[in-house]
């Protein structure tokens, strides 16, 4: 819901650290897959109940995932040939996957984040569909481009911010993770059915 508007206030900041980074051993690559391991990590971490340090690596994880792009762009690797994009959004759905898997065995009722994760499956499934579709058949109306210029994809309500803070303030509120869980399931629940009726509509 705020990613458009996120995205436009830390595109300069992102860019100038983008440009910092630019370096022969530092590649869009290299910190994806950064951004992938220290999202692990966190789920690790917040495995063995270590909230903080599993705040931080999270936090650490989706700079690193939100730094690929601009160093990409900068390179004009972005669209060279689409392997970036692959890999970025295939280790987003592993970390957020991993992270909720992590949460449901840390304790407590597990229906919640069983219905999180029935969210993020139909939510992801219906996102990697549209943008499929919609390149395929050049019916873009309505979409956006991703951060990497590589997918083209429907807003909602819960988009990649909104993911962040859910899942941050899971580790910084772990006593209340359970409660999180419900309220986002549900927020995930309805943007999958938008993106489910819009993107019909859309194609049509």
């Amino acid at each position: 819901m705020l990613d458009v508007q996120a995205r436009a206030a830390l595109t300069g900041p992102l860019d100038r650290a983008g440009a910092m980074l630019d370096r022969p051993a530092v590649t869009p690559h290299r910190l994806t897959e950064l951004g992938m391991l220290t999202g692990l990590a966190s789920a690790g971490s917040a495995a063995a109940g270590w909230w903080p340090a599993a705040a931080v690596l999270w936090l650490l994880s989706r700079l690193a995932d939100g730094l690929d792009g601009p160093l990409a762009r900068r390179r004009g690797t972005a669209n060279s040939s689409g392997a970036g994009g692959y890999l970025d959004i295939s280790a987003d759905f592993l970390v957020y996957g991993a992270f909720v898997v992590v949460a449901v065995g840390v304790g407590g009722p597990a229906l919640p984040f069983l219905l999180v994760l029935l969210a993020y499956y139909v939510n992801g499934t219906v996102f990697l569909a549209f943008s499929s579709i919609a390149e395929r058949t050049g019916r873009r109306g309505g979409g956006r481009l991703s951060k990497g210029r590589s997918l083209n994809f429907q807003g909602g309500l819960a988009e990649g911010g909104e993911t962040i803070a859910v899942h941050t303030l899971w580790c910084l509120l772990p006593g209340f993770a359970h409660t999180i869980a419900w309220v986002w399931a549900a927020v995930v629940a309805v943007t999958a059915a938008h993106r489910v009726v819009s993107g019909y509509r859309r194609l049509r």
